[in-house]
């Protein structure tokens, strides 16, 4: 009986011992050699102070030592902490600090940033991964333990440790509404639970190949990381340079022959548009999922025409409840096209529960609109140490059998369709007032790239007095467009209310972006805003961004 995610190594090591578990690049590792390296990790985090419910981070590139780092905090018994290697050093630190990690598990290619966390922040008493020789500090440095030393300990015999399946497994930090970080609370329960969902929703298997295209720190990197080894599958860990170059990025996916895609609407957006898909056989694929925000119908159409042997899944689900809801997309025919109000978010899957609620968490009926509340054995366990918080997070109803049951609001605004199915409309935050009316910005933002020569749209509200706030957009032009922000303002207005349509339209070259591929609205906002204040103090009107290649015409 399967109670824990490091168990689904151990499984399929049985299984299928010489079967490749991860690839990377040119190297691979197989289920028998991960859970022998595994256990040598865990052994070495033992011998080095870490106990039962401590938290491990990992300060990683993508690679092989990923992978067995995460499995080996687990057979130690510990919960791992997966940092950004591109977040700024401020913000590590603060992680390290919050979650109290003592132990940190690195690569000798973060050396550099390394001495400027371990000058920033103190408790840190083990890091493995970097020999003695190759971290120079001035300053008393932890414990250094070389990848060599952990292979030395490498056995099929796992160290002797207790763990249920309601201990934690991982924390997953993601931004707070107070500027810091929030650190999201997942028990191997919620975890395993979530890749036992996904191996039977997907009817992943043996045969299997994920393209594992998001990063350790975000929190689909968890169907590559968790379900795959589950079903026995190889999972193809895509170096970083990859993800940026969509024509080497399609070489690779058709070069490892992947199975299953799973990744955010933009990676494959890039894909369809500079990935020289004509030239390439995807035949291979399976399954491409996308999540993590809205589709555009126009590309998602586009793409299903041109990989017409694969099947499209839209997957939904916060951080905090891994997966919830899934929607596998009937095939499109020769020259059909996607409704424009987009795909829904689709069922619930059949181990959880949901429904629609008005502000007094009371359902609302079918095809009104509301938030969407969920209750799921994937669900978090909470908040790192922010009680408050996660009480908020939570609402508790009774049901049937006089049972009280935890629902998590999720902050999603859908509504039920007439078939049962779930549409998303927006984020409850997403939803501002301008001018005395309510307007949701992911509607103006579905309107604008809509627009057949609009790539990609940003827009969000900037306050102004106190209680006002004005409403912008940023826009990416397909190639060789000639369209101004004037036209595309024409455009807005024939199709939204007066009130909804953005003030202020920017051309853009680029957005900035979150690591994880979505745009950073709130860089975009904070552009927004300074602009804004450097006009009001009687400075000169800012025609140009550097920082983000904006250029703005009213």
């Amino acid at each position: 009986m399967l109670y824990l995610l490091s168990q689904a190594i151990d499984q399929s090591a049985q299984r299928v011992p010489e079967a490749e578990a991860f690839r990377f690049e040119e190297q691979s590792i197989t289920y028998a050699d991960l859970v022998r390296k595994a256990n040598g990790l865990a052994r070495v985090l033992q011998q080095h102070g870490v106990q039962k419910g401590d938290r491990v981070g990992l300060y990683l590139s993508k690679s092989l030592e990923s992978a067995i780092a995460l499995y080996g905090i687990w057979k130690a018994g510990a919960a791992y902490v997966p940092l950004d290697p591109l977040a700024p050093i401020s913000r590590l630190a603060f992680i390290v600090q919050n979650c109290e990690i003592r132990c940190l598990i690195t690569q000798p290619n973060k050396r550099s940033r390394l001495r400027e966390l371990l000058q920033v922040s103190t408790g840190l008493n083990c890091i493995i991964g970097i020999a003695e020789a190759e971290l120079e500090i001035e300053s008393d440095r932890p414990g250094l333990i070389s990848w060599e030393l952990v292979w030395q300990e490498a056995d099929d015999r796992a160290p002797d440790v207790r763990v249920m399946e309601q201990d934690l497994a991982y924390v997953m930090y993601t931004s707070g509404s107070t500027g810091d970080p929030k650190g999201i609370m997942h028990t191997h329960k919620s975890g395993l639970s979530y890749a036992q969902m996904a191996v039977q929703t997907y009817g992943l298997h043996e045969g299997d190949r994920l393209g594992n295209h998001s990063p350790l720190h975000f929190d689909m990197s968890t169907l590559d990381y968790f379900a795959g080894p589950l079903a026995g599958a190889t999972t193809v860990i895509i170096p970083e340079a990859h993800t940026k170059m969509p024509a080497s990025l399609s070489q690779l996916i058709e070069k490892e022959a992947l199975t299953i895609w799973y990744s955010v609407p933009f990676a494959l957006i890039q894909l369809l548009l500079r990935g020289v898909l004509e030239q390439r056989n995807f035949r291979s694929l399976r399954w491409i999922l996308f999540g993590g925000e809205p589709f555009p119908v126009k590309y998602l159409s586009e793409l299903m025409h041109r990989l017409p042997e694969a099947r499209f899944g839209n997957v939904y689900g916060p951080a905090e409840v891994n997966q919830c809801t899934y929607y596998h997309l009937p095939p499109l025919a020769p020259g059909d096209v996607l409704p424009e109000d987009g795909v829904p978010i689709g069922a619930i899957w059949p181990n959880a529960e949901a429904f629609v609620a008005d502000d007094r968490y009371q359902p609302v009926s079918q095809g009104e609109i509301g938030e969407l509340l969920v209750r799921s054995p994937t669900m978090m366990q909470g908040y790192w140490r922010q009680a408050e918080l996660s009480d908020r997070a939570f609402v508790r109803k009774t049901v049937p059998g006089d049972v009280e049951a935890t629902y998590f609001c999720t902050g999603d605004l859908v509504k039920q369709r007439s078939d049962g199915l779930y549409q998303f409309v927006g984020r409850k935050d997403r939803q501002v007032k301008a001018r005395g009316y309510r307007v949701e910005l992911d509607e103006v933002e579905a309107v604008l790239v809509a627009h057949e020569e609009v790539e990609e749209a940003a827009v969000f509200a900037v306050p102004l007095a106190v209680g006002s706030r004005q409403i912008e957009a940023a826009i990416i032009l397909t190639a060789n467009s000639k369209l101004t922000a004037i036209e595309l303002n024409r455009y807005a207005a024939a199709r939204l209310p007066n009130y909804a349509v953005p003030v202020q339209l920017a051309i853009a070259e680029t957005f900035p972006r979150t690591t994880s591929g979505k745009i950073d609205r709130r860089a975009l906002q904070a552009q927004a805003q300074a602009r804004i204040q450097a006009t009001t103090l009687g400075a000169p009107n800012l025609r140009e961004s550097s920082a983000s290649g904006i250029h703005t015409t009213k």
